[in-house]
């Protein structure tokens, strides 16, 4: 069959679609990725063939317009909530259930939804030109581009969503749906509505969640969301990557890896821990400390300790395996590369979905997390000191471990894939949950 991936220009979004496209592709299906031009090639460099679509969106431009120190100064609050601050779908699910209102969920739809027109409607027009002329069979969207299910509705194909993080976006809809009345404002259908009249197709509540969801998160860390579930285990790809040759030798004493995400130095500019601090905290750990920091970001560096290693990159898959924990910003992949390599780990989460993602990973016996804006250099240095010799914390992850490699890989998935993809077509679609 033929399968179109679509996804916005966000290249750790796409990261984590990439195996599952690789799978469809050695089975033997035909398979694409749209993306704006920007993302062109990082999807090229993971060997696969891109469909460079409309223009690059502009919404991380709008964001760094508020992310500078003239900013910050004369508008704290407001730079902290885009700093820090997580989009309504993850701010919403960390509520208790007496606080979340229909009007919370609606105003968290107005809040989002502007951000989605900006990501889709650069591509939308040529997203669904090409899926007319190219006529796939199943489009596989990231949750946040709903020009893939637009697209796939106008070419008359199947489709479904494929997540990179905790289902706050299915988790939402259903909220909002239990609470809103029948002539309730719902942005989100509005902003649906809007494209499925400009190309002639029916608006459907599966434009919203996918017929189906393919969800790379153990059960234990899933959000309820009540949707046909299709569970992937995660395969770490981290990009195009070379084996350094320091690597090549096991350590000599335990290595403790301090990775804070592509995103922080990427998108905002730096880290919101201040790195030197902590290096400065663990030099008296009888452990080496392998950070992986951006070039831009390790020149602000005005000492190295002597048991430290400051690198620009490294892929994880091939550091985390020599380590024996991990420090990182609670981020879906970097958590789940850790977690599949049977590391304990200190979550310094930041926003959006790293909150939920950190705090079930400290439940669940893995490490503890703290707020990067919350933690000192010197509970880094006595969170890392229990990781390293407390058992219990390796024990847990083990479990979680195992949790993961008991999920069907993406070759594995595929056939299942297959079966919604035909059963879509006869409006029969069934999930699992497990």
């Amino acid at each position: 069959m033929r399968v179109l991936f679509a996804a916005y220009a966000e290249r750790t979004h796409f990261l984590a679609m990439a195996p599952l496209a690789w799978a469809l592709r050695a089975a033997g299906h035909e398979v694409r990725v749209a993306s704006q031009p920007e993302l062109t090639g990082t999807i090229t460099g993971a060997g696969l063939t891109a469909v460079p679509v409309g223009e690059d969106h502009n919404l991380w431009r709008f964001v760094e317009r508020f992310l500078n120190p003239r900013f910050a100064e004369a508008f704290p609050e407001q730079y902290a909530a885009i700093r820090w601050g997580s989009m309504p779908p993850f701010e919403l699910a960390k509520l208790a259930p007496d606080e979340l209102t229909f009007e919370r969920l609606r105003a968290g739809y107005a809040e989002v939804v502007p951000g989605y027109r900006i990501g889709s409607e650069t591509m939308i027009d040529d997203l669904v030109a090409y899926a007319r002329s190219w006529r796939p069979d199943l489009v596989l969207w990231e949750p946040m581009t709903y020009a893939g299910p637009i697209a796939a509705k106008a070419a008359g194909a199947a489709h479904g969503r494929l997540l990179w993080g905790l289902d706050a976006f299915g988790w939402m809809r259903r909220e909002f749906l239990r609470r809103a009345s029948g002539a309730a404002e719902d942005p989100l259908a509005a902003l649906l509505r809007g494209w499925t009249e400009r190309f002639g197709v029916a608006f459907g509540e599966d434009l919203t969640c996918g017929q189906f969801t393919v969800d790379q998160l153990p059960a234990s860390m899933r959000l309820d969301t009540g949707l046909p579930l299709v569970p992937m285990r995660y395969v770490p790809y981290p990009g195009a990557a070379v084996v350094p040759e320091w690597l090549r030798e096991p350590p000599r004493r335990p290595r403790i890896a301090l990775t804070l995400g592509l995103s922080a130095a990427e998108r905002w500019k730096g880290y919101s821990v201040d790195v030197a601090e902590v290096l400065d905290a663990l030099s008296d750990v009888d452990a080496e400390v392998v950070a992986t920091i951006a070039e831009e970001q390790q020149r602000k560096l005005t000492r190295i300790p002597g048991n430290a290693r400051v690198v620009s990159f490294v892929p994880l898959p091939v550091l985390l395996p020599t380590c024996s924990a991990v420090i990182h910003h609670a981020g879906f992949g970097t958590l789940l590369t850790a977690t599949l390599n049977g590391l304990p780990q200190l979550s310094l989460w930041e926003g959006d979905d790293s909150p939920l993602l950190a705090r079930r990973l400290e439940q669940l016996g893995v490490g503890p997390a703290v707020g990067c804006r919350e933690v000192t250099a010197d509970q880094v240095r006595e969170h890392v000191v229990s990781l390293l010799a407390e058992p219990s914390f390796r024990r847990d992850t083990a479990h979680l471990r195992d949790e993961l490699l008991a999920m069907p890989t993406p070759a594995e998935v595929v056939p299942r894939l297959v079966e919604l993809t035909a059963a879509a077509r006869t409006g029969v679609v069934s999930g699992q949950t497990g």
